[in-house]
């Protein structure tokens, strides 16, 4: 039956248009031009049949295949007869009119996720957000402690910061490396702005065109773009159950002589795993032999339970070839954009150079704040009650999951991720569930190869509403 509207969906995007005055064709070609550059529809996939897309917008299949054709003429769509319209590889814009280039050099390809993880949507909503829900952190921590920095002197308001950062964060974070038997003075330590600047100095340090960085595979998407950007090839170590595949790094170890290694060490992004003693003593072995260094991502410490038997390359190696990052964005708050590097002294004062060249001092309120949570005597009792609340839901959340069809990546006891296999391409998942106002992490994100991939990275505390299972189990019937 043909009508004269279009689903509330395609409506949605045109708010800012004057939709009174476009045509059905005109808000369906605006509907798919802008997921097409949104990469919620990648270059190669197919769109949806002429019937499909008419019966799911409620307009006649005459509008779709205009509106298709002049996608075709305008290049975003290819025609293939018999077969359908497929997404164009649309020529990529001059650098210096591109909006905001992800990756400038190589083929990685990260906005999509990039960009729909900034997205406003509620938790239950989002299975593949990358930080915990607000209402699992502690507000009331964060207010008292910008409460007590706001009694101080305003005078450092005023002023340029340490280029080091704050020294009282500096002094307490060594205190709290020491309890994880990893020895840092002040000087060793250099706060920045998150983890990826914290990466973008290394690379920038260690690594030149052409020059080659193992990475996990899977692994945390945005380290791809970041080391791409640099005119470096990351290449991809794949993961058991147990963790980092040794053999393998071994192999391309000897076969592609890195500069560098990117792990995290523990509850690793998106797998779960964590380094064993005889896996951290073996990864020291090669760095030591083949000569490479060693980048070791400890976001999820305080995530990872204190009795679980873990090992850090930094405790191991004390900072000589290891240089160990922290953060409390997935703790404290994700926009506190606070996070540390740990390194021999040499090291540290030519990251300083390097910070100050590239962006000044980093912002010493942000810093205040977390030297307040830390050390007014609350923040590890947050940490053991969110610890215990992502214990309180995991299980129900993973019997759910595998109720509809997932399966598991090992057996994950703790840390904020499911990494599960539905198999089904999760791409095509994901743009399924973009329409349906839903975020999901598909699986080709997380690999340097970005390739199909039938696997997913699920968010423990936001997997396990029923709207969102549901729409979950019908796609993977769907696509069975």
């Amino acid at each position: 039956m043909t009508t004269n509207h279009i689903s509330p969906l395609v409506l949605a995007d045109n708010a800012a248009l004057d939709t009174a005055r476009m045509t059905l064709v005109d808000q369906l070609v605006h509907w798919a031009s802008l997921r097409i550059e949104e990469r919620v529809f990648l270059p190669g996939m197919r769109m949806p049949s002429i019937r499909s897309l008419a019966e799911d917008k409620h307009v006649s299949r005459f509008s779709v295949v205009e509106a298709y054709e002049r996608l075709v003429a305008q290049g975003y769509l290819e025609a293939r007869r018999g077969s359908g319209f497929y997404v164009r590889e649309r020529p990529t814009m001059p650098q210096q009119l591109a909006a905001a280039p992800m990756v400038a050099k190589g083929p990685i390809d990260v906005p999509w996720l990039v960009r729909n993880m900034l997205h406003t949507v509620a938790p239950e909503r989002g299975p593949g957000m990358g930080y915990l829900p607000p209402s699992l952190l502690d507000a009331d921590m964060m207010t008292s402690a910008m409460r007590s920095m706001s009694r101080q002197s305003t005078m450092y308001l005023l002023q340029a910061g340490n280029p080091h950062g704050f020294l009282p964060l500096r002094v307490q974070l060594q205190t709290q490396l020491a309890e994880l038997e990893i020895g840092a003075r002040p000087d060793q330590i250099v706060l920045t702005s998150g983890i990826t600047q914290a990466v973008d100095f290394l690379l920038k340090l260690y690594v030149r065109t052409g020059d080659t960085v193992l990475v996990g595979d899977p692994a945390w998407f945005v380290m791809f773009g970041r080391i791409a950007s640099q005119g470096v090839t990351p290449i991809g170590v794949p993961y058991t159950p147990e963790g980092i595949d040794v053999q393998a790094l071994e192999r391309l170890v000897q076969q592609h002589r890195p500069k560098l290694l990117i792990i995290n060490s523990i509850l690793q992004n998106p797998t779960g795993t964590s380094l064993t003693p005889a896996r951290a003593f073996q990864i020291l072995r090669l760095a030591e032999q083949y000569d490479f260094m060693v980048l070791e991502d400890d976001i999820y410490c305080d995530l990872c339970p204190p009795h679980q038997q873990v090992a850090r390359l930094a405790s191991l190696d004390q900072l000589k070839r290891v240089v160990y990052l922290g953060s409390f964005s997935k703790t404290l708050a994700a926009n506190l954009r606070v996070a540390y590097i740990a390194c021999s002294p040499e090291l540290a004062k030519t990251f300083v150079d390097h910070k100050m060249l590239a962006g000044s001092t980093t912002p010493e309120i942000n810093e205040r704040i977390v030297y307040k949570a830390l050390t007014e005597g609350h923040y590890r009792r947050h940490v053991e009650r969110l610890r215990s609340r992502l214990d309180e839901v995991r299980d129900s959340a993973r019997r759910r999951l595998e109720h509809i069809g997932l399966r598991m990546f090992g057996d994950p006891t703790s840390g904020m991720f499911f990494w599960a296999d539905t198999g089904v391409d999760t791409s095509a998942v994901a743009a399924a569930g973009h329409e349906a106002g839903f975020l999901f992490a598909p699986g080709a994100l997380f690999s340097p190869r970005q390739a199909p991939s039938t696997w997913m990275r699920m968010n423990v505390a936001c997997s396990s509403d029923p709207s969102m299972l549901a729409f979950l189990s019908r796609q993977l019937e769907r696509a069975a």
